[in-house]
């Protein structure tokens, strides 16, 4: 006889934790927002960072896409792995060991004194913060009925736009008179605090019983694998994510370059400037996903409220077209800030998927979803910086990102289909 391979303890699909009534369930998004904002301010640091360290070590376009694009190497890689984790140990320890380690190796990169530490340290920061969807995703699936759930995700998701724009602020004020390895060394070390009101507060107890025991199925595990990849919803949301992801990355690791290479600002001005659309991209996430919310609860059919929201946001990508021909700085900013209103799709996108997902695998296809977007955080640096060294014009750059927006939005409209609340599995 074959050993099953064992799931977490189901909830009903209407109901939530017992303990969600209770208070410090918003406790716990408000520190899922905190470390979102953490996690967003150590992974693009280095994309501020980046005109001063090419200098020091003398890196061209291509070479800089190379190191911008290195966190997203194993940060793809782990999606899976970490989604597996979040279905199956305790949050609380997985949470907050894969949070020591980013923060670690965020201090670490200070002392970097080659490319290929700088890589190295990248790579280990994206283990760390591969945990960051995964987790926050599967622990708001627990805590949240599923209408309520496009708000919180927001919420906890808005801080990766937060993280941005307090970076933008105060990043180059840092790196103009501390330089980069201090920097990098006090934004990692001092980000370890968050772990004391993370211990103190998030609490096992506050989500149901789950077995401990994991024994693996290699057979059973490879038969799983080959369902998932024909579930055409999976695929759907899958493509439509990595479209959505490349449009994103390609704002984090070049706005902030473009805006000093082609537009001439200084640091301290491109800074305020790249943090202005990162605002509006972060604020307009917890607003859709409540306009959604409340949609559905006045009636309205939760597919088309979604993607419906989902639509809007896209199609307001197209701004980005004319960001790269207007003829002043402030004109391109103004463009750019209109295509952050995209934002308004984030908290929708993600629960789209927790409505497609049985429930016990919540996290699996969270890491499944942002492994495929995060393929587009490799490809979005790398090609962005080809396209520059090829053409000498972000006109390019610009145009591919746009277009991957509306590519996204036909496999959310075409391949996913009508969302349901999510079914309970079992496994034999």
């Amino acid at each position: 006889m074959q050993p099953s391979t064992p799931a977490p303890v189901p909830l009903s699909p209407t109901q939530p934790s017992p303990s969600a009534a209770h208070d410090r369930r918003w406790w716990i998004v408000g520190l899922l927002f905190t470390a979102s904002l953490i996690n967003y301010f150590d992974r693009a640091t280095i994309s501020m960072a980046v005109p001063m360290i090419a200098q020091e070590l003398h890196l061209g376009p291509t070479t800089k896409g190379v190191l911008l694009s290195a966190f997203f190497w194993s940060y793809a890689l782990m999606q899976i792995p970490i989604g597996w984790c979040a279905d199956r140990f305790n949050l609380r320890w997985l949470y907050a060991g894969a949070f020591a380690l980013w923060s670690l190796s965020q201090g670490l990169t200070g002392f970097a004194s080659s490319l290929g530490m700088l890589i190295f340290f990248r790579v280990l920061l994206g283990v760390g913060e591969s945990i960051y969807l995964p987790g926050g995703t599967k622990i708001v699936s627990l805590l949240f009925k599923p209408e309520e759930r496009g708000f919180p995700c927001g919420i906890f998701d808005f801080g990766t736009r937060t993280g941005l724009v307090v970076e933008g602020l105060l990043l180059p004020w840092m790196l103009k008179h501390y330089g980069w390895r201090t920097t990098f060394m006090v934004v990692g070390f001092t980000a370890l605090l968050w772990l004391i009101p993370w211990l103190m507060l998030f609490k096992t107890s506050m989500f149901p019983a789950r077995k401990t025991a994991v024994v693996i199925d290699v057979r059973a595990g490879a038969q799983h694998a080959l369902r998932l990849l024909k579930n055409r919803n999976l695929i759907g949301i899958c493509l439509g994510f990595f479209c959505f992801d490349y449009y994103w990355y390609f704002l984090v690791t070049w706005l902030f370059d473009y805006l000093v290479n082609v537009r001439h600002l200084t640091l301290l001005s491109a800074g305020i400037y790249t943090s202005l659309p990162y605002f509006v991209f972060g604020i307009s996430e917890p607003i859709g996903g409540w306009i959604a919310d409340r949609l559905i609860r006045s009636g309205v059919n939760e597919t088309k409220a979604r993607k419906g929201l989902v639509t809007v946001a896209f199609m307001t990508g197209l701004f980005l077209i004319p960001a790269a021909q207007v003829q002043t700085p402030q004109a391109a900013l103004l463009c750019i800030i209109g295509g952050s209103f995209v934002g308004l799709a984030t908290g929708n996108l993600l629960v789209i998927l927790q409505c497609c997902a049985p429930l016990e695998e919540v996290g699996l296809w969270t890491g499944i979803e942002n492994f495929a977007g995060n393929i587009a955080g490799i490809l979005a640096p790398i090609m962005t910086g080809v396209l520059i060294s090829v053409t000498h014009s972000y006109t390019p750059p610009f145009f591919l990102s746009a277009g991957m927006l509306i590519a996204g939005l036909m496999f959310y409209l075409l391949m996913v289909g009508d969302l349901k609340r999510p079914a309970i599995i079992h496994q034999r």
